[in-house]
């Protein structure tokens, strides 16, 4: 159930629209004059809340004091309790990221190891949703961790991690078996008993229970050795030794209740924050992650971990024990028990093994957050020296300056093979991934680099201009005097200034530090000395447009050899291969699948599909080979 007061002609009428609240739980949305949300909060009671902002204004904080001075809106969605209005709140600041809120921007999910089920199941590292039908171990802090804890398994118990199709179509073991990294289930040189102790062995590690799984290897060794099996106690035998090494090398370890938990540490410094998390799954710790939250201007402590354990655990993805040095407040934990369906443990002042965890937690935390105020005053001289140096007087420090928006573009092809323009875009003193572009180039003559940057160019702000997208600040052309008239010709004929192109001319021999800016309106060029933090930027910025377009480039002539690959093949016709692209929805399809696969295409025998499978990957093991 949502609300809205509107504003009046003279103002938003705050009294009114308080009283017309209900005192009941929901979300509330500050919204300025141009539409746009610049907080969101959750309230257990809606009038009371919202009251609060506007009674007395000389009471909050300068930074809330001036989002209130902005507002001409409030919108409120009450909800049926206060846990619903928290995940609602989640949901709207990630999706909206108001300008006033804490938000902590982090927008890929934790990895898992996942071990597949089947008769010989598989380890694979696993972003996404989980289901019932495999089982998850996690989530990890990074994808290293969880790369680190499989080799840790393949060595101990030598479980699989081949693709299916690939299990399936073994001929002989691979390499991973030839250096003792794998039982070779895929021709038979392990049962699948054994297999499956292997599997319920590895389950048992990763639930933290390595202690119980030494003493059970150790029975078991006796048991081997007593009955003359010495060639199964030897392998009981190593991997007790193996297991015994990878525990030994592990620098925090736990049992107990503290098989899973969190450690969440907190550093602030000149009104900026770094929220460390550090992860124990299993009793082992897996490493951690550094978080920094912005718009934390006037913000305490609280308000920071408040902001991070309400956007982090608002999934209910959270372990027995949480250690943190500042507390959530009551109104947060209550909420989070909640969401988690039951009630979890908070431990402020730890002791023996959990002191050890947060004290590690707490010096990453002031290491990272150190090393991210130094990253990011050197980027502000940069920007601040390349606004400087190009004359852009509107973007004198601060918020002004972190508004500069440059983009830049590339060209890249293979001997005039698979053309492709990259677009890629800094601002807020960073490159901004997400906003990266890669266009096809066509109906250009093979390798004309010109024909295809004003190509780029015209297709770029051709559909700026038509409101899709935000006009940059700086337009980078990487190239000399042939590829900024390009850019001269397209500006002038959509109207645009030319004072935004600066082409970038390589030096002599192509070394950095001989670059010369290049200026479309008439500016004498300027020679950049090899100090200059104006440099550094443009060469960052020119060769990250350089990387995104070769990496395109490259992935598109892959794709047109890999479709011509399937022509090469006797007996595959035109109708043949649209057939088999179609059935397995393209090539990196028809690559995976198996033989069997192949045999249900129409048209294709059992010879035939042995032979397009044996092309396939016959090259597949050149290429790996090459590598």
């Amino acid at each position: 159930m949502s609300e809205s007061m509107q504003p009046e002609k003279n103002g938003f009428d705050a009294a009114a629209f308080v009283a017309s609240l209900p005192h009941l739980p929901g979300v509330y949305r500050h919204i300025d004059e141009n539409d746009v949300v610049l907080y969101v909060g959750k309230a257990r009671d809606l009038k009371k809340r919202v009251a609060n902002y506007f009674a007395r204004t000389e009471s909050l904080s300068p930074r809330i004091a001036l989002m209130v001075s902005k507002v001409v809106r409030v919108d409120v969605t009450i909800t049926r309790t206060e846990t619903e209005a928290l995940l609602l709140e989640n949901n709207l600041i990630k999706s909206l990221a108001p300008r006033y809120n804490i938000v902590f921007r982090d927008d890929k999910s934790y990895p898992y190891l996942k071990m597949t089920a089947s008769t010989f199941s598989r380890m694979v590292y696993y972003r996404g949703a989980v289901d019932k039908k495999h089982q998850y171990f996690g989530p990890f802090p990074n994808g290293y961790a969880v790369k680190s804890s499989i080799k840790l398994l393949q060595k101990v118990f030598k479980l699989r991690t081949c693709d299916e199709t690939v299990f399936r179509n073994r001929s002989r073991p691979c390499m991973l078996h030839q250096i003792g990294r794998c039982s070779a289930p895929c021709v038979g040189l392990i049962s699948a008993e054994d297999y499956a102790q292997d599997i319920a062995a590895s389950v048992q590690f990763l639930r933290g229970e390595s202690d119980a799984l030494l003493q059970n290897f150790q029975t078991q060794m006796m048991a081997a050795s007593q009955a003359l099996e010495f060639e199964k106690a030897a392998q009981l035998r190593d991997k007790i030794g193996a297991l015994s090494s990878m525990m030994a090398n592990q620098s925090v370890e736990s049992t107990g209740d503290d098989v899973d938990a969190d450690i969440i540490a907190v550093a602030c410094a000149d009104a900026r924050y770094c929220v460390n998390l550090a992860m124990v799954r299993g009793g082992r710790h897996l490493g951690d992650k550094a978080f920094f939250p912005t718009h934390t201007q006037d913000c305490s402590a609280q308000d920071v971990v408040d902001a991070f354990v309400a956007q982090h655990y608002a999934d209910g993805v959270a372990p027995y024990v949480i250690v943190a040095d500042t507390m959530p407040s009551a109104e947060v934990l209550e909420m989070l028990n909640d969401v988690a369906g039951r009630k979890l443990l908070w431990v402020k002042q730890p002791q023996t093994q959990r002191k050890t965890w947060l004290e590690m937690a707490q010096s990453n935390a002031q290491l990272a957050l150190s090393r991210r105020m130094q990253e990011a005053g050197s980027a502000k001289v940069r920007t601040r020296d390349l606004a400087t140096l190009l004359q852009l007087d509107e973007f004198g420090h601060g918020d002004e300056l972190a508004r500069l928006r440059i983009e830049c573009f590339d060209i890249s092809h293979h001997s005039g093979e698979a053309t492709q323009a990259s677009c890629v875009v800094y601002q807020n003193h960073a490159m901004q991934n997400g906003e990266y572009r890669r266009f096809n180039i066509a109906d250009v003559t093979a390798g004309d680099d010109y024909a295809a940057m004003r190509q780029v160019l015209m297709r770029r702000y051709a559909s700026i201009i038509k409101g899709e997208g935000v006009m940059p600040d700086v337009v980078l052309v990487d190239g000399g005097k042939g590829q900024i008239s390009m850019a001269v010709e397209v500006f002038n004929e959509l109207g645009l200034d030319l004072n935004l192109i600066v082409g970038v001319a390589k030096g002599d021999g192509r070394r950095v530090g001989l670059e010369t800016l290049l200026f479309a309106d008439g500016r004498a060029p300027i020679k950049l000395g090899k100090l200059s933090p104006a440099l550094m930027l443009v060469a960052q910025v020119r060769d990250e447009a350089h990387r995104f377009a070769i990496t395109g480039m490259r992935a598109a002539r892959a794709k047109a050899r890999n479709v011509s690959r399937l022509e090469e093949i006797e007996g595959i016709g035109a109708k043949r291969r649209a057939a088999l692209l179609q059935r397995f929805g393209g090539m990196a399809g028809v690559k995976n699948a198996s033989v069997q696969d192949l045999k249900t295409v129409v048209g294709v025998s059992a010879k035939l599909a042995q032979e397009i499978y044996k092309q396939l990957h016959e090259d597949a093991g050149k290429s790996d080979e090459l590598v």
